[in-house]
């Protein structure tokens, strides 16, 4: 079943993000480390190769850092929204949308999991 399928009906702004991969958040801003990929056959192997060929650490900004430092698996998506406007104001709008993006995006690339929806990926963590 795609990632997709599996989100169609439910509410984004409902989800907790836990974090999978790795990250320096010593830093002002977050630097996360794309894990690399151990699957087994012909998917395992273009795995790798976008592996490869893809940045290895990615530098998140000011609001993806806020945002990733909140992904313990208990914060929804809705929460983090409110807060990053508390801290970042007009500037983090529209906000919703924005960090809609942000999360799926990090789901698709399987830097974060949503609690209570992936369990099979969290219990292999």
């Amino acid at each position: 079943m795609s990632a997709k399928s599996e989100l169609a009906g439910v509410n984004l702004l409902e989800l907790a993000p836990v974090c999978l991969a790795d990250s320096d958040a010593g830093a002002e801003r977050v630097v996360v480390v794309r894990p690399r990929s151990y699957r087994p056959g012909l998917r395992g192997l273009l795995d790798r190769l976008i592996f490869l060929m893809s940045a290895r650490r990615i530098r998140l900004d000011d609001v993806g850092s806020f945002a990733w430092r909140r992904f313990d698996g208990q914060t929804t998506v809705a929460e983090i929204v409110a807060a990053a406007r508390d801290e970042f104001g007009a500037a983090v709008e529209p906000a919703e949308d924005r960090m809609g993006r942000f999360v799926r995006l990090l789901h698709r690339e399987g830097l974060v999991a949503y609690a209570g929806l992936d369990e099979s990926t969290l219990s292999s963590v």
